[in-house]
């Protein structure tokens, strides 16, 4: 669902539930459209996401940690100055809109004490993030808006903060049954019931309105029409009782396949059988089990902007000379045409002159005799026709195996630069990138990295898994370290897991030359088969012990062959559920 008021107003109750009166430890700023406050309160830590982007914008406390930018933008040094060791003295929701004011007490330069507010504004690609002093002065914002964005509400630095313009809805929180009942008289009957609740009344998303006219009707479409307009008003005043109360149950809706479809502040009844809800602890969990993937390769996304420019040129470069090459290749084929023009020209030499154009001499080559007519070159005499013509086919066979080499050498890289990108799908972190631009940087394509400056060690270590029954399980995250995995750290008589046919990362099931439990051989598998480009289930694994991997002479990182394997047939990784983490 959309982050209406209503999650707002969970949200907020948690959070003073929570953190009213913690301490501001630390202010940082991950994402260029997102803050994280630290809140430290008689030892316990929490951290508080405010996301101002357009995409998904929200603010909830979360249990997911995340890496920082060595230099910290302007406007996470203004945070500091101002919000660094004061207290957070609660949240507090403008009547039912989507916006929000932190307010925060301390003590300024001169250890007076002084007030500062933090405004949140969450209203999609409108979303923004101020800082006020005590007289609501704008102190720092996120997003300046002047005149050349917006003529109706300009947000800048000394100003004095307006809060967004009025919308022309009312307030679900005060309305009364008798209010209610007129809206329903005056809307238009053509409507949906959860339209003219969601059209006339701030702060509803359309699901939350769907989830009442389902309550009320029985169906979350009905037309307002056909609804029972005492039953609308019951379930209304039901729903928005336990908002005023904070009755709020933190409800995940799941898709078949267990992933996150949606979110709501109360349970979910209109769903139907194309989806499971999850009622989970806190709105902490719900809105990191909604956002914190999509959040996390949002992140790497933007950070390996660079990254992806490079691979997405490289692999058009490549398919583009491909295409040519073939084109060459399929010209070569007329080697054999010109060798039998040349024979034909030497066997009917006694009957052919200078001038002559073309001749037709019988080809005894094939299994039946057959006519065939050869040009010639008028100016040249016959022997030199015939000399022409094997030099055409010496050259188109000599440019066929060139064109050869070269075709296989193009695959071979455009395969790799296929591998770099699934690898840059799976990055989990910074470290990730900076071992890609490595690896990228050693492979040849450091021309193509503008100011890029090689690190002086890359110590990230491999993917750790725990097996069912105890044995480590060693993952690459790119193929600098699936060389190093294969061939340095594990012993001859450890097994090798590999996606079959696909780019992916090698796993290394650490065992000794010891023969594990069925179980374990399912889960290595399954963790190769996750962390490779292979879609859908099940997808081919090959594994074999370590010995029998080797790396050709000259290949590019991470490509190796390999001989007396299995073929194992499993579901990914995200189907079996997660190994527990070492």
């Amino acid at each position: 669902m959309a982050y209406d008021g209503g999650m707002l107003r969970a949200v907020l109750t948690e959070l003073n539930k929570a953190a009213a009166g913690a301490k501001v430890e630390r202010v940082c700023q991950p994402a260029a459209d997102e803050i994280d406050l630290i809140l430290a309160d008689r030892g316990q830590k929490n951290r508080l996401v405010i996301n101002a982007g357009a995409g998904s914008p929200h603010m909830a406390l979360s249990h997911i940690s995340k890496e920082n930018p060595a230099v910290a933008p302007m406007f996470c040094m203004l945070l500091r100055k101002h919000l660094a060791g004061a207290k957070l003295i609660e949240g507090e929701q403008l009547g039912f809109e989507r916006a929000a004011r932190l307010r925060f007490a301390g003590y300024d330069e001169m250890g007076y004490p002084t007030e500062k507010t933090l405004v949140v504004e969450i209203m999609g690609k409108y979303s923004n993030l101020m800082l006020l002093d005590g007289q609501d002065k704008i102190l720092a914002v996120l997003r300046p808006v002047d005149f050349t964005t917006s003529r109706k509400r300009q947000v800048l630095s000394g100003m004095i903060y307006e809060a967004p313009p009025a919308q022309e809805k009312k307030d679900p929180l005060c309305e009364t049954d008798a209010g209610l009942l007129g809206t329903l008289a005056n809307a238009s009957a053509e409507k949906t019931l959860a339209r003219v609740l969601s059209d006339a009344y701030l702060g509803i998303a359309s699901q939350t309105a769907a989830e009442i006219a389902f309550r009320a009707t029985g169906a979350p479409d009905t037309q307002l029409a056909d609804a029972d307009k005492n039953a609308v008003c019951r379930e209304f005043s039901l729903w928005f009782d336990n908002v005023r109360e904070g009755n709020f149950t933190p409800t995940l809706v799941l898709r078949e396949d267990g992933t996150p479809l949606d979110y709501t502040y109360a349970p979910s009844t209109h769903r139907g059988s194309a989806a499971r809800t999850e009622r989970v602890d806190s709105f902490a969990t719900l809105l990191d089990r909604f956002f914190g993937e999509r959040d996390r390769h949002e992140r790497i996304r933007q950070r390996a902007s660079d990254l992806l420019q490079l691979l997405s040129h490289g692999e058009a470069r490549l398919t583009r000379k491909l295409a040519a090459q073939r084109e060459e290749l399929a010209d070569c084929a007329k080697a054999e045409e010109y060798r039998r023009e040349a024979d034909l020209v030497v066997a009917n030499i006694y009957r052919l002159s200078r001038g002559m154009t073309e001749f037709i001499a019988t080809d005894y080559s094939g299994e039946e005799p057959r006519d065939v007519l050869v040009h010639l070159d008028g100016r040249l005499t016959p022997s030199a026709n015939a000399q022409r013509l094997y030099k055409y086919y010496n050259k188109a066979k000599t440019a066929a195996r060139v064109l050869g080499e070269q075709i296989a050498a193009a695959e071979e890289e455009l395969r790799y630069l296929e591998g770099v990108r699934t690898f840059l799908d799976r990055a989990e972190s910074e470290a990730d990138l900076v071992e890609i631009r490595d690896e990228l940087y050693r492979a040849g394509y450091a021309s193509r990295m503008k100011n890029y400056t090689p690190p002086r060690s890359v110590k990230l270590r491999p993917r750790e898994f725990t097996t069912a029954s105890g044995y480590r399980l060693l993952c690459g995250r790119n193929n600098l370290q699936n060389e190093q995995l294969t061939f340095r750290v594990a012993e001859k008589d450890d097994l090798w897991f590999h996606a079959k046919g696909v780019p992916g990362s090698h796993v290394i099931l650490i065992c000794g030359g010891e023969e594990p439990p069925a179980e374990d051989y399912t889960q290595a598998a399954a963790i190769a088969a996750y962390y490779s480009a292979a879609s859908g289930a099940p997808v081919a694994v090959d594994y074999t012990r370590v010995r029998h991997v080797k790396k050709p002479a000259g290949a590019k990182p991470g490509y190796v062959i390999y001989k007396t394997n299995y073929t194992a047939y499993v579901a990914p990784l995200a189907a079996l559920g997660k190994p527990e983490e070492a």
